[in-house]
C-alpha cells in the first residue's frame, strides 16, 4: 500500500512542477519573443530538460519525505550540476532547432 501512496505521491509531484515549469518556460519564451515549432524536434527539448530537472529535484529533496522506508542517496553534486547544466542547454538550444 506504501508503494502505491508513493507512486501516486510521486505522479502528482511531477504533473504539478512539471506543469509549473513548462509554464514558467513558455511565458520566457513569449517574454522573449521566441516560437518553438511544437511539431518539430523543439518542443520536446524543453519536455525532456523539465524531466532532467524534476529528476534531480527528487533525487537530492523530495525523496526525504516519502512513505516507504529504506535507503534513500542523494546524488552527487557532480552529477547534479551536470544534468541542470544539460538541462539549461535544453531549453536555451530549444528555439534554434
Amino acid at each position: 500500500m506504501k508503494v502505491m501512496l508513493e507512486l501516486v505521491r510521486i505522479l502528482f509531484l511531477f504533473l504539478f512542477f512539471g506543469g509549473m515549469l513548462g509554464g514558467l518556460i513558455n511565458l520566457i519564451y513569449k517574454v522573449l519573443g521566441v516560437v518553438i515549432n511544437e511539431d518539430g524536434s523543439g518542443g520536446w527539448f524543453p519536455a525532456f530538460a523539465i524531466l532532467l530537472i524534476l529528476y534531480v529535484l527528487y533525487k537530492n529533496w523530495l525523496q526525504f519525505s516519502s512513505f516507504v522506508k529504506g535507503t534513500k542517496n542523494k546524488l552527487s553534486a557532480k552529477v547534479s550540476l551536470t544534468l541542470i547544466s544539460s538541462a539549461l542547454m535544453l531549453i536555451i538550444i530549444a528555439p534554434f532547432i
